[in-house]
């Protein structure tokens, strides 16, 4: 016997962004002395002059509640409405319970749905389309998305080549119902086949042993990942722009995992974007914040180019796994992120 009812099929958007970044600002010259380096060859490689570590009295889940908290006054929606939070995040230091149960009794909703997602730099727009797909289906209202990093406390600072990428920070959106398209179809997928490219070791179970190598921390296979971006990266964008029924000429933004200036360049000339389209390069002054990289990049666009609220959009985000995830949405509008 079928089920008696019928699905709501409607639209979502993104009705709010919020961002927090920690006080703490570290230059290229506070990293380059350890990995025996300079700022040249830092900027050169990525595009990164500073960083935002944050401090021993800030955790995941204190960068998360700043976030939220601004999306939420920004949206003009209570926490109360919402009904589901997804936290996207690689760091935070219990396996259970999970970040968003945590979040949502800081917040002041205990009983809203709650989970985590472990999916790295594509985390948050994992998260996104996750949201859109809920609140189309009728199973939620407002969903809340948080991409929340502290990178810092698994980074060795002695590492060549991860100290002076990663980075610490939080950036939400509220995602509620919408009469127009606001939220394109996920193209999400993985390259397992590369899921040693970046890695953290060693693991909790190897901490138990007296003879362990130490903290677990980062690494990465730099190359591997910069040639997996840049060339299997953009054709995903574009396809998450032709399943949202865009061409890269109707596009406004463009808004990537902030990985890496260079890959953000080859990415938009491999696209072949405009000259118009505004793209988000946070990277500079921000590093690499992963799950938290786009949110942080949205929420400094429409600081800097508040022109920019409600016009079309196509964010991407791509990191360890390998995993990805694009979809093309429309940009909060002006009244709802004051």
């Amino acid at each position: 016997m079928a089920l008696n009812f019928t699905p709501k099929n409607r639209n979502s958007r993104i009705l709010a962004v919020g961002a927090y970044r920690p006080s703490r600002i570290i230059p290229n010259s506070h990293i380059v002395d350890r990995i025996e380096s300079s700022d040249e060859w830092i900027r050169e490689r990525s595009g990164i002059e500073s960083r935002r570590f944050a401090g021993p009295d800030e955790s995941v889940i204190s960068m998360a509640e700043a976030a939220c908290s601004q999306a939420l006054t920004r949206s003009g929606i209570l926490m109360t409405q919402v009904d589901a939070v997804i936290v996207a995040t690689i760091t935070y230091p219990f396996q259970t319970p999970s970040a968003a149960t945590e979040l949502i009794a800081l917040l002041g909703n205990p009983k809203a749905a709650a989970f985590d997602i472990s999916a790295a730099c594509a985390g948050f727009c994992y998260g996104v389309g996750m949201a859109s797909d809920l609140i189309r289906s009728g199973s939620a209202n407002y969903v809340l998305v948080v991409g929340v990093e502290k990178l810092s406390d698994f980074t060795d600072p002695d590492d060549r080549g991860t100290a002076f990428i990663f980075a610490d920070g939080a950036g939400a959106v509220i995602i509620g119902p919408s009469e127009a398209a606001g939220i394109g179809p996920t193209i999400w997928g993985s390259d397992a086949t590369n899921r040693d490219a970046i890695l953290m070791t060693p693991s909790w179970i190897d901490l138990k042993n007296p003879e362990s190598l130490g903290w677990p921390d980062i690494s990465m296979q730099g190359q591997t990942v910069f040639r997996w971006a840049v060339y299997q990266m953009a054709p995903i964008a574009l396809e998450a722009l032709t399943a949202a029924g865009l061409t890269p000429a109707m596009l406004d933004a463009f808004i990537p995992h902030q990985a890496n200036m260079r890959i953000i360049d080859a990415m938009a000339k491999s696209m072949k974007l405009p000259e118009t389209v505004a793209i988000a390069r946070d990277v500079r002054v921000s590093g690499n914040t992963s799950a938290a990289s786009v949110p942080i990049a949205m929420d400094s666009l429409l600081t800097d180019r508040p022109d920019l609220h409600g016009k079309t959009a196509l964010i991407i985000g791509f990191g360890a796994g390998l995993v990805y995830a694009a979809q093309a949405i429309e940009l909060p509008a002006a009244s709802s992120n004051k």
